[in-house]
């Protein structure tokens, strides 16, 4: 990029306009533009280095001049890509009624597409915050924080996009795959050119096509401050790390760290080429995105952005304006349904899917993205609905976590019919229903059946509901049947983070174990829970990793374990082969069977139920044995058969015929030995009678009629 530090000694400067928000090139100069009601000073601060300690150029706007109802404007000549800038502002300081304005702070444009400057970044020096004393209030510090301030970067957005197509699966075909950019591959096993990178993550397309998932649903790539965290690891003693990224400083830019950092602002190219390449694969690039708080955190937290630019515009207060309201859990909650900001992510969203071509979004604690001034959830939040109809976001995916940390819990009364949700439930009672649970029969069969008791009534499908076992956050599939405990020691909050409802078990001994007993039980568990979750209606999600059983030694919480508790170990994939090619192959068995994820609800003519004697179940037992077929009569499909048994004694079943006449033969059997647990479609045996079959106990069997 071009230095254009020449430009800046003696540059033309006019009025500029007000629209649209950030900086742009526009008539032979740089216009800038920026948000604020109630700032009484605004400066502009171009740098010649993304290190530099003061700007080479301060430009004061004139109110009478520079600035448009609430946007300050100003547009100089001569300026181009490579620009580096960040604002100041001077205003009521009060916090009392909800102003926190402080000059010393430098402020980052929040539509900068692209931060540099982020290895040398460091909150604590720029608020002066002192460990010892991490309640005081910081906000009004007299430190200049320029030394210690990323920067935006004007960055140049030319990109060959080579004809690029977003693939637009249908809900129905899809399959997500939830991973961390950075722990995909910064393991050395990982053997990529780039750890822990977007180009790192290129070079496993190949393993995504092998697998089958046609969606990577990326934990935060927006900037984040890893180094936000200020206690060390309890058990290595290592300063920890913000990992997972879940605390936002710049909602439009890619993370600098997760570039291979050639030149400034090389992280958009190589995202663009990451989304570019996933493309060409036919896989999709869903992103976490998490507009229910920022970095900022409470009154004890930095002045990055927000805080400094408008405090009682961008967050949510309480009646002591002092104070924020804290429906996030961690510190602040974005005034999301304040037109000012629902505009702001709209521009936000919009940014993504245009410039960046991503497919979709997955919205960490999306309750509070409909909640009011006053905290309060609405009947029809006006933000969600203006994501929903937006005509550039039309055909983007939609998912809502559906719930916060202020007590709100939407699953299947998520506002608005496109957003599909993080079906809570279905991770629950699936946890039960394999670890023994009593009375869960009738639970499990509602979700392989699509939820409907959760989403029927409100006017959705099955589609409405991604499937999980497990997520980022809690434990992995793996740790799932080997801790009935969380083991959060090194995370230094004294084992009380985390969730404690697991619903996990260890099957004799906590933690890894050669017991080749154990081994056996938790490997059969681990296939029915895959098996389970693919042969479930709805839209799976399978966590990254999973597939080979990745560990995190009992970590349900590690969202600051930037090291090997979180990393992939890609060794484990050639130790773990067997359950590899059990996931693979119930992927690949799921996109054979159209049944399986047809978008409506099972009607009484596509599903019988059974109980081991052949009749219909009695849900309210406490048996934990039940079956179905599905016989799709409308289609040309070959019937399917799946029988389920939690408990710790085999089941007979008795097995009606099927309507064409046709054989039942065994695609899966979770309690046989690998090969035979799963068996390709040319080579599904006879059962040893049509009318029988013997249910091992804690297995899952799925037969096909033809």
């Amino acid at each position: 990029m071009a230095d254009t530090a020449a430009n800046l000694s003696a540059p033309v400067i006019r009025a500029g306009v007000p629209l649209p928000l950030g900086a742009y090139e526009r008539c032979g100069g740089m216009n800038l533009a920026i948000f604020s009601r109630h700032a009484t000073q605004v400066s502009l601060l171009l740098f010649d280095a993304p290190s530099a300690e003061v700007p080479c150029r301060t430009i004061e706007l004139d109110p009478a001049w520079h600035r448009t109802g609430d946007i300050w404007h100003v547009w100089i000549e001569g300026l181009g890509q490579g620009v580096i800038y960040a604002w100041r502002m001077d205003g009521p300081y009060q916090p009392e009624q909800g102003h926190r304005y402080n000059r010393h702070k430098v402020l980052l444009d929040p539509y900068a597409a692209a931060l540099v400057g982020t290895d040398c970044w460091d909150f604590a020096c720029a608020c002066g915050f002192d460990a010892v004393s991490p309640a005081r209030d910081l906000s009004f510090s007299s430190e200049d924080d320029t030394r210690w301030q990323a920067k935006c970067l004007v960055s140049d957005g030319a990109f060959d996009w080579q004809g690029d197509r977003r693939p637009r699966l249908a809900w129905a075909d899809t399959v997500i795959y939830e991973t961390h950019v950075r722990g995909l591959t910064v393991h050395p096993s990982a053997a990529v050119e780039h750890p822990g990178t977007f180009p790192g993550l290129i070079e496993k397309i190949p393993y995504f096509k092998e697998l089958g998932i046609t969606a990577v649903e990326l934990m935060p790539v927006q900037e984040f401050f890893e180094h936000e965290l200020v206690r060390d690891n309890l058990l290595s003693g290592e300063r920890l790390r913000n990992y997972w990224g879940y605390s936002t400083v710049a909602f439009f830019a890619p993370k600098e760290s997760y570039s291979s950092r050639r030149q400034r602002g090389c992280q958009l190219s190589e995202f663009k080429t990451m989304v570019r390449a996933l493309h060409q694969a036919g896989i999709e690039v869903i992103l976490d995105i998490v507009f229910n708080h920022t970095a900022e955190g409470n009154e004890s937290g930095p002045t990055l952005n927000f805080r400094g630019l408008d405090n009682c515009i961008y967050y949510l207060l309480e009646d002591d304006r002092r104070h924020y309201n804290n429906y996030s859990g961690t510190g602040n909650t974005l005034n999301c349904n304040h037109p000012v900001v629902r505009d702001y992510i709209l521009d936000c969203l919009r940014h993504w899917v245009m410039a960046m071509h991503v497919d979709g979004f997955r919205f960490d604690l999306a309750s509070v993205l409909g909640r009011d001034a006053q905290g309060n959830l609405l009947a029809n939040p006006p933000l969600l609905e203006r994501i929903a109809e937006d005509p550039v976001l039309r055909d983007a995916k939609l998912i809502a976590e559906a719930w916060d940390a202020g007590g709100a819990y939407q699953v299947g009364s998520f506002p608005g019919q496109r957003w599909s949700e993080w079906n809570g439930r279905f991770r629950d009672d699936v946890r039960r229903f394999w670890r023994g649970d009593a009375g869960l029969a009738g639970a499990l069969a509602s979700r392989i059946a699509g939820s409907a008791d959760i989403y029927q009534h409100g006017g959705k499908q099955p589609v409405n509901s991604i499937n999980f076992i497990t997520c980022h956050d809690g434990f992995t599939l793996n740790d799932l049947v080997s801790y009935r405990d969380k083991h959060n020691e090194a995370n230094s909050e004294g084992n009380a983070d985390g969730g404690n409802d697991n619903y996990s078990d260890n099957y004799g001994i906590e933690g890894a174990t050669d017991d080749p007993a154990i081994e056996t039980v938790r490997l059969r568990q681990i296939k029915n829970f895959i098996a389970t979750l693919f042969i479930s209606r709805g839209v799976p999600m399978l966590l990254g990793g999973d597939e080979f059983r990745r560990s995190q030694g009992g970590n349900n919480n590690a969202y600051c374990q930037d090291n090997e508790t979180s990393w992939f170990d890609w060794g484990l994939l050639q130790k773990h082969q067997e359950i590899f090619r059990f996931t693979r192959g119930m992927i690949a068995l799921r996109k054979r069977h159209e049944v399986l994820r047809r978008e409506t609800f099972y009607t009484d003519l596509d599903i019988r139920w059974l109980s081991p004697g052949g009749n219909i179940p009695q849900w309210e037992s406490s048996d934990p044995t039940f079956g179905c077929v599905i016989d799709a009569p409308d289609s040309v499909e070959p019937a399917l058969c799946l029988l389920f048994n939690a408990g710790l004694d085999a089941a007979d079943f008795t097995l009606p015929a099927t309507l064409n006449g046709h054989p039942w033969r065994i695609a899966v059997d979770t309690a046989q030995p690998s090969p035979h647990d799963i068996n390709a479609p040319d080579d599904e045996p006879l059962p040893p009678g049509q009318d029988r079959y013997c249910l091992q106990n804690r297995s899952l069997v799925i037969l096909v009629g033809g």
